[in-house]
């Protein structure tokens, strides 16, 4: 009999980038990146562990954002082109690097792992991703879970609990449009967390969250077990808390994994280092570089020089740091389970993109551990939450304490001086439009429509990553723009709503650019 578990979550999440009023958009490369530097290889590494038969499972969670950009068609079309620029370009640096073989072997390992990604793309998912999702989830190994519909913050949107419950529903709802079945999780937009919001998850039909560590150490009463036993609340609905020491030895930049000096440089990539006019048909064509994902270096040290990046010594280290993760799991999980002669369950709950993206060779040590897993020990076995829920019914009731993760850990890197502006404009935003659901609940032809926009339009301004990039200044002025536009397109609907004026040239062109959530009904918002 196993001592213990392990839970590893990935939650997968990019905000809404579609820009069809432009060629080419510099922040909708987020999107063609993520694809093809993680959701990609993730893919690869997951559906070789299952024809291999390891007995591994995962949870990933698929923002309703991400999914809908995963099944838009104008957004299909346009990964494609970027594959095959990638490839173009990959075989441009091919005959460039001719005569150095350094070089050279690294720029044929790019275009042999676009050139597949393509093939996935095209072949195996008809350049639709949602179709590997499903496929994975049907194995058994992989839970798909959700998240708000937008990413929205939802401890500063408690002030309207209809505000709050659009997001979760309309995730629910999103989710089974795409994935075909209803979620049984739900990953809170950066953990954000406040006492009753597990109220309008169940009511959703949702049986667990994620939270930070201290979210549920300091809950009330405080749990017997900390964060190695799932709690839940008053309302039935499960909490699941991050482990700190499986998440220092992956986050942490000066602890953790991805660190280590063999590890491929992130910041070292040909937009920067080389010719512009050799890149510029690679590039976004307003004279800005940018990262194509072809790095030739690895870490190195803490210097401005770089070594060139040894595939084979990275991927032992991967090997190795499996090994050493697995391992230092054992040991935590034989500690646990003596001292309380319980199944502890350890989790490990992580940024997707931190995986391929920023730690290229992330893929390959999660293929590495699940083997490792499988074959090296017998202390513990990997589970999803639903998993593990389903043969532990027996959780202490308890109330979370209100919490985030991120800096300090209570909702400060999405309120402070650099966007606690935007509330007040959410909160009346909100306001206006659950006054709206109220007062007209029968609305038909151009009048619901425009109502469904302003919902769209409302649930696109609340998303976190605006508050979050104002904080941080990558990309301020682009998340402030974000935020006004959606504003202004909810007023300027609203007003006309008010008006029983409905410009239909107007909201068809708003409908064509925000077309997210082709479902939604604006009661949603009403009580």
């Amino acid at each position: 009999m196993k001592k213990g578990f392990l839970s590893i979550i990935l939650h997968a999440h990019l905000p809404y980038v579609r820009h069809p009023e432009h060629k080419r958009f510099l922040e909708e490369q987020w999107f063609y990146e993520t694809v093809t530097e993680t959701y990609f290889p993730l893919i690869k590494t997951l559906r070789s562990l299952i024809q291999e038969r390891i007995d591994f499972r995962i949870t990933l969670s698929l923002s309703p954002t991400l999914l809908s950009m995963m099944a838009d068609p104008l957004l299909q079309d346009r990964c494609l082109r970027h594959l095959d620029r990638l490839i173009e370009l990959a075989e441009k640096e091919i005959d460039r690097t001719s005569r150095d073989e350094r070089f050279h072997r690294l720029a044929v390992m790019y275009r042999e792992r676009f050139v597949e990604a393509r093939r996935i793309f095209c072949v195996e998912c008809g350049q639709n991703l949602l179709t590997a999702f499903k496929e994975l989830e049907k194995s058994g190994s992989v839970e798909l879970m959700t998240c708000a519909a937008t990413h929205g913050y939802l401890p500063l949107m408690a002030i309207h609990r209809e505000a709050v419950r659009a997001q979760v529903r309309v995730a629910v709802e999103t989710h089974e449009r795409y994935l075909g079945s209803r979620p049984n999780g739900i990953w809170l937009p950066e953990c954000g967390y406040y006492p009753g919001v597990d109220e309008i998850l169940k009511k959703e039909g949702l049986k667990y969250f994620i939270v930070d560590t201290h979210g549920v150490l300091y809950a009330t009463p405080r749990p017997k077990y900390g964060v190695f036993w799932p709690v839940q609340c008053s309302s039935g609905v499960a909490v699941f808390g991050r482990d700190p020491e499986t998440s220092k030895s992956v986050w942490s930049a000066e602890e953790g994994y991805p660190g280590d000096f063999n590890y491929r440089e992130f910041y070292r990539d040909i937009g920067f280092d080389l010719d512009y006019d050799y890149l510029r048909p690679y590039l976004n064509g307003d004279g800005s570089r940018l990262n194509t994902g072809i790095k030739y270096y690895r870490i190195t040290g803490k210097t401005d020089h770089k070594e060139l990046y040894v595939p084979e010594a990275a991927g032992a280290k991967a090997a190795d740091h499996a090994g050493n993760f697995m391992f230092n799991r054992e040991k935590q999980i034989e500690y646990l389970h003596g001292l309380t002669g319980e199944t502890p369950l350890v989790v490990a709950p992580y940024d997707a993109e931190l995986f391929g993206h920023w730690w290229f060779e992330g893929p390959e040590w999660l293929g590495h551990l699940f083997r490792k897993i499988q074959f090296d020990q017998n202390t513990f076995e990997t589970v999803t939450p639903s998993g593990y829920l389903a043969h532990h019914g027996r959780l202490q009731t308890v109330t979370p304490c209100a919490s985030s993760w991120g800096y300090k850990g209570y909702s400060e890197v999405w309120l402070n001086g650099s966007n606690d502006w935007v509330y007040r404009h959410l909160h009346k935003a909100a306001e206006r439009m659950i006054a709206c659901a109220r007062s007209i609940p029968h609305a038909e032809g151009g009048l619901k429509r425009a109502l469904d926009q302003m919902a769209r339009e409302l649930l696109l301004s609340q998303a976190s990553d605006w508050a979050f990039m104002m904080k941080t200044g990558a990309h301020s002025a682009y998340a402030v723009k974000r935020t006004r536009d959606h504003l202004e397109r909810f007023t300027a609907l609203w007003d006309q709503v008010q008006k029983k004026s409905i410009d239909t040239r107007a909201l068809e062109s708003i409908e064509s650019m925000d077309n997210i959530f082709p479902d939604i009904d604006y009661r949603v918002y009403a009580s």
